[in-house]
């Protein structure tokens, strides 16, 4: 895991920046669908053109904003629309805490660099070790939410079937991509497997007596588990890492040294034998 997060570490910004674009187009295919539904959705409900489209450019949350929908659909008012979705983003709160120490510059700097936190690209962007690529990060995101946003105002326009999406299986997409990452991240590091295990059992029982979204709020509960296990060792195993490289580099020193020398001695004995010193008694004769 250690060499896996110094490889990632000698990528340039640029080549991380690249990789993350690459990373998010998926996630943003599969953001786009959702957010014509979302669009059908709320011009259905009565929410005009311009309002689905600017919720969408400043949520840009998926289950924020149809946590909205399904509340205002319900008859429930703005104020526990509102409520609703706060609720569901506080997800945001400790993946914002995790990925802080990675963020840059100062406080207003660091803040604006957060709002590219969003699910896919935060589970993307970890190296592990509780450590994360901001450029991977920001590359993800970069190509999401202008997909977002031009999905929502395609559904807007066009107002396709709500349920067309529901028909045809694309709803699937966005969990399926889902479940790669989290895949993905239990295979890199096992001490992420017993939160997982355990976030999937709160879930199933949750969703028997909950809304899929406070489910899904309550089984994050989990990762709580992970405060109390030490880390299968990433940070060691850097540490080993540096101190090898620092044996080798003192090895390859003290060779080098060693070669100067050899190499000085040989001079030295070759300039001898070039100009042999007579002693006086030789010079007499």
């Amino acid at each position: 895991m250690g060499s896996l997060r110094s490889a990632k570490a000698a990528v340039s910004p640029r080549a991380s920046f690249l990789s993350g674009l690459k990373t998010g187009s998926g996630l943003a295919a599969a953001s786009f669908l959702l957010a014509v539904s979302f669009g059908a959705i709320s011009t259905s409900q009565g929410w005009g053109h311009l309002a689905p489209v600017i919720c969408s450019m400043a949520v840009f949350s998926g289950s924020a904003q149809f946590a909205l929908l399904a509340t205002m659909g319900s008859g429930g008012g703005m104020a526990g629309a509102v409520t609703s979705a706060a609720l569901i983003n506080s997800r945001f709160i400790p993946m914002g805490i995790a990925v802080a120490g990675d963020l840059r510059g100062g406080r207003f700097r660091r803040a604006l660099e957060g709002q590219a936190v969003v699910d896919g690209s935060w589970a993307a962007a970890h190296l592990g070790g509780g450590r994360f690529d901001r450029y991977l990060l920001f590359g993800a995101t970069a190509i999401q939410w202008p997909a977002w946003v031009a999905g929502t105002a395609l559904g807007v326009v066009v107002s396709p079937d709500p349920d067309l999406l529901h028909r045809l299986g694309l709803d699937v997409l966005t969990p399926a991509l889902f479940v790669a990452l989290l895949f993905d991240e239990v295979r890199r590091e096992r001490i992420n497997r017993l939160p997982a295990l355990l976030g999937a059992v709160l879930a199933a029982g949750l969703i028997v007596f909950l809304p899929a979204g406070p489910a899904l709020v309550g089984a994050a509960l989990a990762s709580l588990v992970a405060l109390f296990r030490a880390p299968a060792g990433p940070e060691s195993a850097d540490e080993a890492k540096s101190a090898e490289e620092a044996g080798q580099a003192e090895e390859a020193g003290q060779a080098e040294e060693a070669g100067q020398a050899e190499e000085a001695g040989q001079a030295e004995e070759a300039e001898r034998a070039a100009f042999p010193v007579h002693s006086d008694e030789e010079v007499a004769r």
